[in-house]
């Protein structure tokens, strides 16, 4: 059967590098079943070796490179098709956008999918089975992460190193290294049990098994010692009384004043305010759908009855800007007048969702953000934190929550995380489990607390080593309350680490390699 599909072009090509791309995404969460990306890496690598042993022969048709090209984009097609087909779900809110789900379908899959195919073609004709070529592949693969989580707009949705989220003491690492050297790191581990089908003594295949593991048990003794230790540090530092609400409101568009109305009252409820308590509310961002700052104004009585001046309101919503008429999507600090004390203008807006690009070209067509509303929304342009008395947050709304290079560029004193978000959008999908995940992350890049509200997603209470101190799960309405220490950041600046990493990686092959040519 094995040779059978070994045989087969199509198979080769095809059918089983999408296969074992579909199936990487059980790695990530809700699934985190990472133990099948050590199964998944040594075939990936092994199918290539084995396209480049075939090209030279039975594959070979000229240009017979495309062969890589084609192995690498059925394995990209396959995990993002899997991984992130849940994006389309938000083009179902608007009857507009229905009949483009197909297209988005298969669209933005196989974009993603050329970051892989590129990889794949470049290093494919280099690879045998030995050391110098694991090397390499991983080398090349975490590049290409690096690679997408940069061009355009950048998209590091599931990178390798997210499939780990489960296993906090691990991860502690990423407090030293960063995201992208971590990343680096898993996807070498994750290949090396590939060596079982180099031609080299059983007693080397052992000892360069256990050597990962003890990598692994080493990383383990470390961040135990770190989670353990941080239970002390966090004795002294002071503290601000939060609470995090989670409305679970349907997303609909036009509400009408009365219905916002209906909102506000519930998201008082659910704030529960204690006049006497000095409290940090968080609401969710897309509470108000389209509403703006302006036509919210109108319910600041509601407000001032139930909060005092020793409460403070983050939420989101529309905010807009005097010069050019359009819209930023904000985070705001308000009192209990709703006056704006701070506000923060989201930097990394979403393509389609939150401006059109090309919009002179697709608006004439009829298109438009999927977000209420006509016009594409201003993009941040100042990386500011929001500062009030002891309190320094970095804020990050939504899908801001995915880019380390907002960690590596806050400001040195935050000691606070807040990441508001409308998870809605992905319905019953792993989208708002994934999202989620890459909370734990930033927390720890950034040896901070983080604190998340969602609408229809999870929010949760993250301390600065990634763990869950408290949360309200999907489509969970309530709050959740906490004293959270104020912890000032301690984070790693800029990628030198990884690219240090990449150049090593890349001097062993090439030195390795002349030598043994010669």
């Amino acid at each position: 059967m094995l040779e059978k599909l070994l045989g087969n072009r199509f198979s080769v090509l095809y059918l089983i590098p999408f296969i074992i791309g579909s199936l990487a995404t059980l790695s990530f969460h809700p699934f985190n079943l990472v133990f099948i990306n050590f199964l998944i890496f040594p075939v990936f690598f092994y199918l290539l070796v084995y396209i480049n042993k075939k090209s030279r022969g039975v594959y070979r048709k000229k240009p017979f490179k495309k062969n890589f090209f084609l192995f690498g984009l059925s394995f990209g097609f396959g995990f993002y098709l899997s991984g992130i087909s849940w994006i389309t779900n938000s083009l179902t809110f608007d009857e507009t956008f229905k009949n483009l789900i197909p297209i988005a379908l298969i669209l933005i899959p196989l974009f993603l999918s050329l970051f892989v195919g590129l990889t794949t073609l470049l290093i494919g004709p280099y690879l045998q089975f030995n050391f110098l070529s694991l090397i390499i592949f991983s080398g090349s693969i975490a590049f290409s992460d690096y690679l997408r989580s940069k061009i355009l707009t950048g998209f590091p949705w599931n990178l390798w190193a997210y499939s780990t989220a489960w296993f906090n003491e691990i991860l502690q690492i990423l407090n030293l290294i960063g995201l992208f050297p971590y990343n680096l790191l898993v996807i070498t581990i994750f290949t090396v049990p590939a060596i079982f089908f180099f031609k080299i003594k059983t007693v080397k295949k052992i000892l360069s098994i256990f050597f990962a593991f003890f990598i692994i048990f080493c990383l383990y003794l470390y961040g135990n010692y770190v989670v353990n230790n941080n239970k002390r540090l966090n004795v002294n530092s002071d503290k601000i009384f939060v609470k995090i609400i989670s409305p679970n409101f349907d997303l609909k568009y036009g509400l009408t004043e009365k219905e916002i109305y209906e909102r506000f009252k519930k998201l008082v409820r659910y704030s529960d305010p204690d006049k006497n308590r000095k409290t940090i509310f968080i609401w969710p961002e897309g509470v108000f759908s389209g509403y703006s700052y302006r036509e919210i104004l109108p319910f600041r009585e509601l407000i001032s009855n139930n909060f005092s001046k020793k409460h403070l309101i983050i939420f989101g919503t529309n905010k807009l800007d005097q010069e050019t008429g359009n819209f930023f999507n904000s985070m705001l600090i308000v009192d209990n007048n709703l006056k704006i004390l701070q506000s923060y203008n989201k930097r990394k807006l979403v393509p389609f969702g939150e401006f059109l690009p090309f919009e002179d070209l697709f608006s004439k067509i009829g298109l438009k953000k999927i977000t209420e509303g006509y016009g594409s929304y201003i993009r941040g342009e100042e990386n500011k934190n929001l500062i009030i008395d002891k309190l320094n947050i970095l804020p990050l709304i939504c899908y801001e929550i995915i880019f380390t290079d907002l960690i590596q560029g806050s400001n040195e004193n935050t000691n606070l995380i807040v990441n508001i978000s409308e998870d809605g959008w992905f319905g019953k999908s792993i989208g708002p489990d994934q999202h989620f995940s890459k909370s734990i992350f930033r927390a720890i890049e950034n040896n901070t607390f983080l604190l998340r509200s969602t609408n229809r997603g999870v929010s949760a209470i993250i301390d600065n080593k990634g763990n869950i101190i408290k949360q309200l799960n999907r489509n969970e309405a309530g709050n959740i309350e906490f004293e959270v220490p104020l912890i000032k950041s301690n984070k790693i600046k800029n990628d030198l680490i990884f690219f240090g990493l990449l150049i090593t990686y890349l001097s062993i092959f090439f030195i390795y390699r002349k030598k043994h040519a010669e």
